[in-house]
């Protein structure tokens, strides 16, 4: 007997509407007579390059009715691991160990281990202690799949997808929104552009779910509190304010990417609700759709979540503004046979940089842990400043983007960020930075490390590798036997992360160990080729 959670397939179709193409509206920098709502003449004199978008009489949206048989297997499975329950579960503390990062690790609340262990202080743990894991429930959750990877990942055919345009056609609050980012002054379009871009989060997604949680693209004039916090989170973690798309859209953004990588390549097995309720995600679950499920489990009860998640929940406004989400996916979006291409290391040949951060996230803690620190071989003047040494490109390619700190080498030359191998430097100063689209050989000038762009509160050069979009893990502790991923390996230099523990870990050649360590008093995180 199947065991889970039974949802109701109770289908509603949209009303009919018109299929014809929705009617672009041409906006020009114009300013409406009529002040837009928040855009003060104070607020256009000091941002003389921000251009609001007037309310205009649109034709009706040429919404899709969902169907009243939804494909139940529309994406292909990787095996996955079985879980015995009979076995006893726990884990050995680590060097280096924090209760948050085995909570992360193995899917269960800090409150709950603490009170299965009975700790006291989650903030004293010692080398060799034993954490003992709750057993994993018995109940699953709903096997009705939401998204396809391929839609939830920026990957091959989303760059197709014009996000300003297809904002300025809603009649909802979305066009004329704004809000600050990094200082500037910027369009909720624009807001949703880049964090689609720097998370690798598919646009789309961002878009339903302002929809599904606040009506921004349908309704002009939604409630105050939907416009502060259109996700419906104002802290999270406790003491991080939300208010504003930006901070909203990033914080969705980046717990998407947890669940989508923590299932797939990770240990996240189970999702959670309050009272200890806890459920086993259905093994036949692709990531895509276990990081939607997760994201609601996040803000919903479990009422609401079994609606939320169900073919009458998030999927409907999905497919009502975007269509089929599986219709045209490219599957898999990584194969399983994967190899990195040659990659020598991201500076001269000759000289020697610092190896300051192991595995940690690539954009956000949540996506994947595919990034590692340099910091460049300068004397040191202060935290922040513009190195005098340049980061190389560690393979021929073409640069696909160029802004905000962030340069993207694309090793497949078409210029398209969101398909094949490309690879992340981010903390570029301006000054220096190659631009987009110029041709690179290896060893050609990326641009200088700074503090500039993401956060970095001491100059050095991060980067990362991402396939079709996905982000890939620098060294994968946990990876699913199904999903492997290959090892960030740059000149020969091999890189190492510790289970559970973000930041730390080795570079290895040949023999030779270099440790993660801030600072350059060591000669044991010197690295040179």
């Amino acid at each position: 007997m199947r065991k889970g959670i039974m949802f109701l397939a109770v289908l509603l179709i949209l009303s009919a509407c018109s299929r014809s193409q929705p009617q672009v509206i041409v906006i020009t920098a114009t300013f409406p007579s009529a002040p837009l709502p928040g855009v003060t003449s104070e607020v256009i004199q000091q941002n003389p390059g921000f251009v609001p978008m007037p309310t205009a009489s649109l034709p009706p949206l040429n919404l899709s009715p969902v169907p009243e048989v939804v494909a139940f297997a529309p994406t292909p499975d990787p095996t996955r691991p079985v879980t015995d329950a009979s076995v006893a579960r726990q884990y050995v503390v680590q060097p280096g160990d924090t209760l948050t990062g085995i909570a992360a690790a193995y899917g269960v609340s800090m409150s709950e281990l603490l009170s299965f262990n009975q700790l006291v202080d989650p903030n004293v743990l010692e080398v060799g202690q034993i954490i003992i894991l709750p057993e994993p429930p018995e109940q699953q959750t709903s096997a009705f799949k939401i998204l396809p990877d391929g839609r939830l990942v920026r990957g091959p055919g989303s760059a197709q997808f014009d996000v300003l345009a297809y904002v300025a056609q809603m009649p909802g609050y979305i066009r004329t929104a704004f809000d600050t980012m990094d200082d500037e002054l910027v369009s909720a379009g624009e807001i949703v552009r880049r964090v689609s871009l720097y998370f690798s989060v598919d646009a789309r997604v961002l878009l339903a779910l302002l929809e599904f949680r606040a009506g921004w693209l349908s309704n002009p004039a939604p409630r105050e509190d939907l416009r502060q916090y259109p996700l419906g989170v104002a802290e999270y973690p406790p003491g991080t304010e939300r208010t504003g798309l930006y901070r909203q859209l990033s914080w969705a953004a980046n717990e998407l990417n947890r669940g989508y990588y923590g299932w797939k390549i990770g240990s996240l097995t189970t999702v959670e609700f309050g009272e200890g309720l806890r459920f086993l995600y259905a093994p036949t679950l692709n990531a895509g759709t276990v990081a939607v499920q997760r994201f609601f489990s996040l803000t919903d009860d479990l009422n609401a979540w079994m609606q939320n998640v169900g073919q009458n929940g998030f999927y409907r406004t999905y497919y009502a503004y975007f269509g089929d989400p599986f219709a045209g996916a490219f599957e898999p979006l990584v194969p399983f046979d994967l190899q990195q291409p040659l990659l020598t290391l991201p500076f001269p040949s000759g000289q020697t940089w610092f190896y300051t951060g192991g595995p940690h996230g690539g954009w956000g803690a949540g996506s994947a842990w595919a990034a590692i620190d340099f910091a460049p071989p300068d004397e040191p003047r202060g935290a922040c400043y513009v190195s005098d040494n340049y980061a190389t490109a560690v393979a021929p390619g073409v640069i696909a983007r160029s802004d905000d700190g962030a340069v993207l080498l694309d090793l497949d030359g078409d210029g398209d960020e969101s398909t094949g191998w490309t690879i992340l430097y981010l903390h570029m100063a301006r000054e220096g930075r190659v631009a987009q689209g110029t041709l690179v050989q290896t060893g050609d000038p990326i641009g200088r490390p700074s503090c500039e762009g993401g956060f970095s509160n001491a100059t050095h050069m991060h980067i990362a590798r991402r396939y079709n979009g996905e982000w890939i893990p620098a060294y994968c502790n946990d990876c699913n036997p199904s999903n492997p991923r290959p090892q960030f390996v740059m000149s020969g230099w091999a890189v190492v992360g510790f289970a559970n523990q973000e930041y730390q870990g080795y570079m290895t050649r040949n023999g030779e160990r270099r440790d993660a360590l801030q600072g350059r008093l060591s000669t044991d995180n010197n690295v040179s080729w």
